[in-house]
């Protein structure tokens, strides 16, 4: 019975961690291969932007991608 509460309890616990934030706009700062998805009009409807970190000196890689509603939350991106 304690195993079946506690695993309950970890799934629980676990579910929240799966959502993606959707930013308003890009994020200045970005950490290299760090991503960040975005509400961008530019993709088709049903589609967000993912942004990927890169280098110092290399362009940051962008490409529509097709995100579950389910997974995702509105946020806005937290100024550094």
């Amino acid at each position: 019975m304690r195993a079946f509460a506690l695993g309950l309890i970890l799934s629980a616990a676990s579910l929240p961690c799966l959502a993606q934030t959707v930013l308003k706009s890009e994020p200045l700062i970005l950490a290299p291969y760090e991503i960040a998805f975005v509400q961008d009009a530019n993709c088709p409807v049903g589609k967000v932007l993912k942004v990927t970190g890169a280098i110092r000196g290399l362009n940051r890689r962008k490409a529509c991608v097709v995100i579950a509603s389910e997974q995702a939350s509105l946020a806005t991106p937290t100024p550094y």
